[in-house]
C-alpha cells in the first residue's frame, strides 16, 4: 500500500535512501490513474524505494517548499537530495527509469 505522508516522519523519510512524493488531488483523474501504476512500481521494488503521497490540498507548506506548479507531480529524492522531478501523469517506464537511477 502506498503510504500516505505523515507530517511527524517527513523529514526523516526523505533523509535516508530514494523516496518517490507523489503531490496528488483527491478530486484529479489523472491523479487517480498514476496511484494504480505507482502500486505496480511498488510492488517492482519492493523496500528499495520509499513512495509517499502528499495531498496537494492539505499540504500548502510542502507546496511551496518544493515549489510544486501542479497536481500530479513525482519528486525523486536521495538521501534527501532532490534528483528529479516530473509533472503530469506519467507511464510507468519513466518512473521506473526515475527510480532506478536514485538506487
Amino acid at each position: 500500500m502506498l503510504k500516505e505522508m505523515v507530517r511527524e516522519e517527513f523529514e526523516q523519510d526523505i533523509a535516508e535512501g530514494s523516496v518517490l512524493l507523489d503531490f496528488y488531488s483527491k478530486t484529479c483523474g489523472p491523479c487517480k490513474m498514476l496511484a494504480f501504476v505507482l502500486q505496480d512500481v511498488e510492488k517492482q521494488f519492493g523496500d528499495d524505494v520509499k513512495i509517499i503521497k502528499i495531498d496537494f490540498e492539505e499540504n500548502p507548506d510542502l507546496i511551496e517548499k518544493y515549489n510544486v506548479e501542479g497536481y500530479p507531480t513525482l519528486i525523486m529524492f536521495k538521501d534527501g537530495v532532490e534528483l528529479s522531478r516530473k509533472a503530469g501523469l506519467q507511464q510507468k517506464p519513466v518512473i521506473i527509469k526515475m527510480i532506478e537511477e536514485s538506487l
